[in-house]
C-alpha cells in the first residue's frame, strides 16, 4: 500500500497534466486505467516510476514525498537545435523558416532531409559568427508593436532554459507549435511563463519539457511587400549581403 501522499501526488500530476485515466495509463504502460493505483489498490510499479522520470523528468523521491522539488533538474531541460545546417564549406548557415514551414516545424524538427527544403544563407557579419543562427517569419499581432506580422526574427540558438533573460524575446518551439514571446521563469514554480507584449493576449504556463528548443531574438528584417515567397526574400537578402560586402571591400581598399 502505498502512502497517502504519494497517491495524492500521482493523481494531481495526472490532472496537472492534462490526461483522463485511461490515457495516462497508456502513456505510462499501465493497462486500462490509473484508477486502481489511484485508489490504493494497485502498487505503484518501479516501471512507471521510470516512465514519469523519462517522460517528464518526475523527480522519484517527489513522489514519494521524500523531497519538494518536482521535477528533476528543470534547469538542465536541453533545448539545443535538433539539427544544425552547414553550407559546402562546412559552415553554420542560417535557415529560414517561413509561416507555411513553422507549421511543420516541431513534427519534423529532427528531420535533417525535411531542412533541405528551406532556403538557407551566410551572414558575413561578426555579430553573427560562433553561434547557430535561424530566422523564423512572424505570423499573429501577439508582439504588437514591436513585431509585426510577415516580418522576420534572426534568432540565436541557446541551450538551457536556465539561459533566458527576462527582457529579451524568443522564438520557442514546443511540441506542437512555434511562437515568438517574452519568458519568465516565476520564483518558487517549475512552470515557465510565456508573456505577449500584445495586452490583449494573455500569459500562460507550460513545462519545461514542453519546450524543444529555445532561439533568442537578436534582429528582425522587414521586407517590401514583393518579398512574400521564398525567392523573393531569398534575392532581397542576397543583394543586400552584395551590397555589404562591396561596402566591406571598398572599405578594405581605402584603407
Amino acid at each position: 500500500m502505498e502512502n497517502e501522499l504519494t497517491l495524492k501526488r500521482f493523481t494531481e500530476l495526472r490532472r496537472e497534466l492534462g490526461y483522463t485515466q485511461a490515457d495516462f495509463a497508456a502513456l505510462i504502460g499501465v493497462s486500462n486505467t490509473t484508477a486502481d493505483i489511484e485508489r490504493g489498490r494497485t502498487k505503484l510499479s518501479g516501471k512507471v516510476v521510470l516512465e514519469l522520470l523519462k517522460q517528464f523528468k518526475i523527480n522519484p523521491l517527489w513522489l514519494f514525498g521524500e523531497s519538494e522539488e518536482q521535477y528533476l533538474e528543470t534547469s538542465k531541460t536541453s533545448v539545443i537545435p535538433k539539427v544544425v545546417t552547414v553550407d559546402s564549406a562546412n559552415r553554420d548557415n542560417m535557415v529560414l523558416v517561413n509561416a507555411k514551414a513553422a507549421a511543420g516545424y516541431p513534427q519534423n524538427i529532427s528531420d535533417t532531409s525535411w531542412y533541405q527544403q528551406l532556403p538557407a544563407f551566410d551572414l558575413p557579419i561578426p555579430e553573427f559568427r560562433n553561434a547557430t543562427y535561424r530566422g523564423f517569419q512572424v505570423e499573429g499581432d501577439s508582439m504588437l508593436p514591436n513585431l509585426h506580422p510577415g516580418e522576420w526574427v534572426l534568432a540565436r540558438a541557446i541551450e538551457h532554459v536556465d539561459h533566458v533573460s527576462a527582457n529579451k524575446m524568443y522564438v520557442v518551439v514546443l511540441q506542437d507549435s512555434i511562437m515568438v514571446k517574452k519568458i519568465e521563469k516565476r520564483p518558487n514554480s517549475n512552470n515557465i511563463t510565456l508573456v505577449s507584449l500584445n495586452e490583449t493576449y494573455p500569459p500562460y504556463e507550460i513545462k519545461p519539457f514542453q519546450i524543444q528548443e529555445i532561439w533568442e531574438v537578436s534582429s528582425k528584417i522587414t521586407f517590401n511587400v514583393d518579398a512574400t515567397t521564398d525567392s523573393g526574400l531569398l534575392r532581397q537578402l542576397q543583394e543586400s549581403m552584395q551590397e555589404l560586402k562591396n561596402q566591406l571591400q571598398h572599405v578594405k581598399k581605402v584603407n
